[in-house]
């Protein structure tokens, strides 16, 4: 008899156990280097949740938070997560206004984006808390080298003037995650030069550059703050080099919805692209890539039930899957696991990442959507 407790449509469930070994872990090795830990917590917790996230991680050590977005961040303080928080990334003419009332850090990498805080700040009569971002190397956001001087030079003045107070100086690496590239060192070696010109502009920024995977391979990048995204919610961003200790915290799961016994010859889903060799029981499953089913995994993925691996068979539609029990005694109701963290044998977001040719943040972000229920497990 299937556990009706159990049965779900769609569900994620996150083991906010495993969020919290995580941040503990990763909080502990920045602390070896005397640096703190922000939990970047944007794309809704990579999928996991930001707000349940936050409050996890902020009880394993971590004391820094972050988003892209200002709506994401403020979304954090609506929850009345009172952390210091950063976000950095807006659209063109974004009005900061809400945002610093809210007491959230701003990243700056350009002079229109320092006058903007600049105006937000006026107009609430507030000191706005700056992040200087400078490009090292990655060629996305922050300020070029060139223009490092003259945005330093006017965040000083508007700091020495009272309307805003330079928190950080922080850039992004781009091979982190990739041991033997020599561009983390170089990109290392451009923030030290814009660490000393923001000194000897009179700044006194805290530094942050290390990523998850500089954090757990290169203490030496740690500075006074290490950004932990990926890494937090389990996830390896440098398998085989490190982070062994790490637990996936996500488990995305449905339940059998229907079992028919079929004769051999019988074609499968779409275009009929699989038909089964023998007689086969063929179990329904009520998700498809409207759930978070890549496409791309028709043929090419295993789900488990009653602790058995078994194939997916036909291609993966919008609504539904087909999987190819054979002799397994499948019934409906039966716990279906489509990915979780890989102790019992089940399928992994890593695996699927790999067999797609992605990585695995784009497959646990993909889970944030309207038909996938998310819940939690484990002591609160």
């Amino acid at each position: 008899m299937a556990d009706q407790t159990r049965a779900a449509r769609a569900e994620t469930v996150i083991d906010t156990d495993a969020l919290r070994h995580n941040y503990a872990y990763l909080s502990a090795l920045a602390a070896e280097s005397e640096a703190a830990t922000m939990a970047v917590v944007k794309a809704d917790g990579y999928g996991h949740g930001a707000v349940e996230v936050a409050r996890v991680a902020l009880t394993a050590g971590v004391t820094w938070l972050g988003t892209a977005a200002i709506e994401e961040a403020l979304e954090l303080r609506a929850a009345g997560i009172t952390a210091p928080l950063l976000c950095w990334l807006y659209p063109a003419e974004q009005d900061f206004t809400e945002a610093i009332a809210a007491d959230i850090d701003l990243s700056v990498s350009s002079m229109a984006e320092l006058t903007r805080v600049l105006a937000g700040a006026g107009a609430t009569g507030r000191v706005a808390r700056i992040h200087l971002k400078v490009d090292t190397g990655l060629s996305r956001n922050g300020a070029e080298p060139g223009r490092w001087r003259g945005l330093f030079e006017a965040a000083a003045k508007a700091q020495a003037d009272g309307v805003l107070k330079v928190i950080g100086l922080w850039s992004h690496l781009a091979s982190a995650d990739e041991p033997a590239s020599t561009a983390t060192g170089q990109q290392y070696q451009i923030f030290l030069h814009a660490y000393r010109l923001a000194v000897e502009l009179g700044l006194t920024p805290l530094c942050h550059l290390a990523n998850s995977a500089a954090t757990l391979l290169r203490d030496d990048l740690h500075f006074d703050l290490v950004r932990v995204g990926i890494a937090g919610y389990g996830l390896n961003p440098v398998p085989g080099h490190g982070g062994e200790h790490l637990r996936p915290a996500m488990t995305f799961r449905s339940s059998v919805a229907r079992v028919k016994r079929v004769p051999a010859g019988t074609g499968v889903s779409y275009g009929l692209t699989w038909t089964a060799p023998v007689e086969t029981s063929l179990a329904l499953v009520p998700v498809g890539y409207a759930d978070g089913v890549p496409r791309a995994l028709s043929g090419r993925m295993d789900v488990q039930i009653n602790g058995r691996r078994l194939p997916v068979v036909g291609r993966v539609c919008m609504d539904q899957i087909v999987v190819d029990c054979g002799e397994a005694e499948v019934a409906e109701g039966d716990e279906v696991i489509l990915f979780g963290p890989g102790d019992q044998g089940e399928p992994t977001a890593q695996e699927w990442a790999d067999k797609i040719g992605t990585i695995h943040y784009e497959i646990v972000t993909g889970m944030y959507r309207p038909r996938v229920k998310r819940s939690y497990r484990g002591r609160g």
